[in-house]
């Protein structure tokens, strides 16, 4: 696999490498001792799947502590932009993001810590995303944060506004400066 640690310390991209013949392909998808050894000791409890549409967006989400999560991201069939975005008090990267096209094509993966507000857009006309967390879905900690927030600036590559499809959640979620947030950096 190839490591590659974005402009913010921490959150990595990961290409695998795939074996691709007449048949199909075959690729190791995560290695605990070379993720170990490349970014950090992660002890991953639970999996997650989603399947959505085209022009879905969902996000921009977190946990917070005790229940942060770190997740560990890819998408099976289809494209998104998977977005990262620092909430993390006194990061000098805070309120800046990483955004990176997944999909089953590339086969990309994006590893994000905890203190970080995560979400993506599909932008293929159906997405199968998966991703490995750190800590369980704890319905009490779940926060948002305005996905359209201006002082974030995400660019979402959303070319059609009417076909926007948010869930009510987060149409309602706060902007980063009203957001509850308990990390520090």
């Amino acid at each position: 696999m190839n490591y590659i640690e974005t402009e913010i310390p921490g959150v990595w991209i990961i290409e695998p490498k795939v074996f691709a013949d007449a048949r199909g392909y075959f690729m190791e998808a995560w290695r605990k001792m070379d993720f170990d050894a490349h970014i950090k000791d992660v002890t991953f409890v639970q999996d997650n799947e989603s399947c959505s549409s085209r022009g879905v967006l969902r996000g921009l989400h977190y946990q917070l502590n005790p229940y942060a999560q770190s997740k560990l991201v890819r998408v099976i069939k289809g494209c998104v932009l998977d977005v990262a975005v620092d909430i993390r008090k006194g990061s000098p990267t805070f309120g800046r993001y990483v955004a990176v096209e997944l999909s089953g094509e590339n086969k990309r993966q994006l590893f994000i810590p905890q203190g970080f507000a995560h979400g993506f857009h599909v932008l293929s006309e159906e997405a199968i995303f998966t991703y490995k967390v750190d800590n369980p879905y704890a319905p009490s900690c779940e926060r948002g944060i305005r996905f359209d927030d201006p002082t974030i600036g995400i660019d979402w590559r959303i070319t059609d506004p009417h076909s926007l499809n948010l869930s009510e959640k987060d149409q309602k979620a706060p902007l980063l400066e009203a957001a509850e947030i308990n990390f520090t950096y």
